[in-house]
């Protein structure tokens, strides 16, 4: 099932919103650099490669547009990267096929727009192990964004600290983003005790 659509621009406009280890940083991606990470949707590999070149462990990515996958595989290859796990799945319906409690960190970023977005945080709960983060970027609830969804679907940061806390999660921290990525917010998760 694929989500609402918010449009995906060409990759250098997309690329052009992010600066992505400032992001990685803020958001502690990678932070152990043996870990296992899950990024909920490739699209262009924008976060996907970068991450994988920080860690030693596994990144796995599940996006529903093969040519997406097709086309961050084929890009991790000449950077030899054979960390990353890159696989066509329909995760909204299926889920990502992932071990419960296998995994370090999820990467969930400009996605919880869908109108399955709780049911998309509960799988990332279920797949995080104890003492695992969750990392959440999305679009300002701001109609003077260059792109992002339409504001009727677009969440408020409190709207995505709701839905992480039904979820199972707790919120960490709302690092300033906001010089990496002027039209995003972003937070960090942890599960619940």
């Amino acid at each position: 099932m694929k989500g609402r659509e918010s449009g995906m621009p060409e990759e250098d406009y997309w690329a052009s919103f992010f600066d992505v280890d400032c992001i990685l940083n803020k958001l502690q991606c990678a932070s152990q650099g043996t870990e296992t990470i899950v990024e909920f949707g490739s699209g262009y590999g924008t976060f996907t490669l970068p991450v994988a070149q920080r860690t030693s462990g596994k990144v796995i990515t599940r996006d529903i547009e093969p040519d997406m996958v097709q086309y961050v595989r084929d890009k991790a290859t000449p950077k030899g990267l054979t960390n990353i796990q890159a696989e066509v799945r329909d995760f909204l319906d299926k889920g990502t096929g992932l071990s419960d409690a296998s995994t370090d960190h999820v990467m969930i970023y400009n996605l919880l727009h869908i109108e399955q977005s709780l049911d998309l945080l509960r799988e990332a709960h279920r797949i995080l192990k104890p003492g695992g983060t969750l990392s959440v970027i999305h679009w300002n609830h701001d109609p003077d964004t260059p792109r992002g969804p339409p504001m009727d679907i677009r969440p408020r940061p409190e709207d995505c600290i709701e839905l992480a806390l039904h979820a199972g999660f707790h919120l960490l921290k709302r690092p300033d983003i906001s010089h990496c990525a002027r039209h995003h917010y972003g937070m960090i998760f942890n599960l619940s005790e």
